[in-house]
């Protein structure tokens, strides 16, 4: 748990308790069961009264930005590090195998990341300058000539969408089928293993997040 998570400058012991175990329990529930679990349930669980969880996180939004902000920070380096990358076809591969592995190791923060939450400001915009790097970065790597021509950014949300419904048994047996799978696309979207395909399905990466039932 990064450490500003539960050690919010000004708190007494026991509120900086309280508000790790929200934290802890908001984490293991939106990745179980989805961001859109009712707050009351995280509250009983966690041990805490719904003012109490709503004096720490007075928005859905907040709470869930706070519970994914390590994985957030690992999302956004990655991707620094790729657009930082001499070799743009190969930090293109790297952010994909990063994230990919996120996203099966913890579920819940795909849809966090993904979800529109009008009040979360800096969240969405983490988002959109994801979208925006990555695109840069496709971009970089079909002039090296190394992407294949006809990739399109879309095809990122249908690996995301591929990968994200890989379900293992646990998440050895995820992580080691997503790799598989990741490494069969990243091959075919190189440029020397090109055929003709289907136009692009007009997808965006706000398409994979799909609300709880």
């Amino acid at each position: 748990m990064p450490a500003h998570a539960s050690r919010k400058p000004g708190l007494r012991a026991d509120a900086r308790h309280n508000r790790a175990r929200i934290l802890d329990t908001a984490r293991e529930e939106f990745t179980t069961r989805g961001i859109d679990v009712p707050l009351t349930t995280i509250a009983r669980r966690a041990g805490v009264g719904p003012a109490t969880l709503y004096r720490h996180f007075p928005t859905r939004a907040s709470l869930v930005t706070e519970a994914f902000a390590g994985q957030l920070a690992q999302c956004v380096r990655a991707l620094d590090e790729a657009l930082e990358d001499p070799d743009p076809w190969h930090g293109l591969c790297a952010v994909v195998e990063k994230v990919c592995a996120l996203q099966v190791a913890d579920r819940g923060f795909t849809a966090a990341f993904l979800s529109e939450f009008p009040d979360a400001v800096d969240h969405n915009r983490e988002r959109t300058r994801a979208e925006e790097g990555l695109a840069r970065l496709v971009r970089r790597a079909k002039d090296t000539g190394r992407l294949r021509e006809d990739f399109d950014l879309s095809d990122l949300t249908l690996l995301f969408l591929a990968n994200g419904g890989i379900a293992g048994e646990s998440t050895e047996v995820s992580l080691a089928a997503s790799r598989r799978l990741v490494a069969y696309l990243l091959h075919s979207f190189r440029a020397d293993h090109a055929r003709p395909l289907p136009p692009p399905a007009p997808l965006g990466l706000h398409r994979l997040h799909r609300p709880a039932p």
